[in-house]
């Protein structure tokens, strides 16, 4: 007997599959509150990444990729306007107004209007965006700051710590052009390419994305710190995600986004993800730039202490106590076997191993 997630892991009753997207999340319907749909995302995401392993491995993440689309749908005021009328909703008025960040942020609670006052005197004065404003000022984390910004735009925020993308869609975008950008290519939704960024998409790089996946393009915000964290963990996990997949069946990582549109096609479960070997180190350009510029320091450490250390040990150990030779000699002055074989030794595995 087929398997029915809503069901059994969601607990929806019986009635229509899939369900609208406010049975999905477990939301009355119409619920307006941003909030409340982000926090019933975030706790059924949870819940459902328990089963993310062995036989429900691709029906758990097609039920995760049907969640987050919903979420953004319900997240992204002019999508949800849409969806709400055509579930029968009928708006009074218009509700469109926008409203800027700094006003967003006082009326959840974050700031009071003194400090918003503040904020835009120090935004205007110092050239900063007011996100950035309140960031530096400390009145507010970026991920608030981002969510209130993504408010006053009109579009969805992301989180992706608890979001990821879908990896052979991901694929298609060369990782620098991602870097370089600080966006992140997420999966295909009723034909168009959702994308999380951190501001404005150019018309250059919108142009370059429909040319490489032959869709519109809709943005998402999440932080920069967000995304450029999200390249460095999924494109190195892409190639074995994508292999883990295609083992499973061909079902879940589908380019059109079909898998999550509940038709409950079956796939056949993945192998289990091989495990990494204990002190295998990833690849110097699968790191973020932070974690790039530890290792090259590092790297510089290990070098200068194989010259220092070599020498040391010639000079205290290797020529008085092994080689028997005087410290007023002038061989006492000349590299011995320790001096000349060990730097390079150590130069030449950080050069084309440690820092590759």
């Amino acid at each position: 007997m087929e398997l029915d997630v809503y069901k059994e892991w969601l607990g929806i009753p019986d009635g229509p599959r899939p369900p609208d997207q406010y049975e999905l999340l477990r939301l009355v319907r119409f619920e307006d509150s941003i909030d409340k749909v982000r926090n019933n995302y975030k706790k059924l995401n949870a819940h459902v990444r328990k089963y993310a392993t062995g036989q429900y491995s691709v029906i758990s993440q097609n039920l995760l990729n049907e969640l987050a689309k919903a979420m953004l749908c319900l997240t992204d005021p002019e999508r949800k306007r849409e969806y709400d009328e055509s579930l029968g909703r009928v708006f009074e008025e218009d509700e469109s107004a926008v409203m800027p960040m700094e006003r967003v942020l006082v009326k959840q609670g974050h700031i009071d209007k003194d400090q918003m006052k503040e904020a835009q005197d120090y935004s205007e004065s110092h050239g900063l965006t007011m996100r950035d404003t309140v960031v530096q000022m400390k009145l507010v984390d970026d991920q608030v700051a981002t969510q209130a910004f993504a408010a006053e735009l009109g579009v969805p925020y992301v989180d992706l710590e608890d979001m990821a993308p879908e990896f052979r869609i991901l694929k298609r975008l060369p990782q620098p052009v991602a870097k370089r950008n600080t966006i992140l290519p997420l999966f295909i939704d009723e034909d168009v390419l959702l994308v999380a960024c951190a501001d404005e998409i150019t018309h250059e790089l919108e142009d370059e994305l429909r040319l490489r996946y032959n869709l519109p393009v809709r943005r998402a915000l999440a932080t920069p710190r967000g995304i450029t964290g999200g390249i460095s963990r999924y494109y190195a996990e892409m190639d074995e995600m994508i292999a883990a997949e295609e083992a499973a069946g061909d079902v879940a990582l589908a380019p059109s986004g079909d898998s999550a549109k509940g038709d409950g096609k079956k796939g056949k479960a993945p192998k289990p993800k091989a495990k990494k070997k204990q002190g295998t180190q990833t690849a110097f350009t699968q790191l973020s730039k932070d974690e790039q510029l530890e290792r090259k320091n590092l790297g510089k450490i290990f070098m200068a202490w194989g010259v220092i250390g070599s020498v040391l040990i010639d000079q205290f150990v290797v020529k008085p106590h092994i080689l028997g030779v005087s410290i007023d000699s002038i061989f006492a002055y000349l590299p011995s076997l320790t001096t000349l074989i060990v730097p390079p030794i150590v130069i030449f595995y950080v050069l084309k191993v440690y820092w590759k």
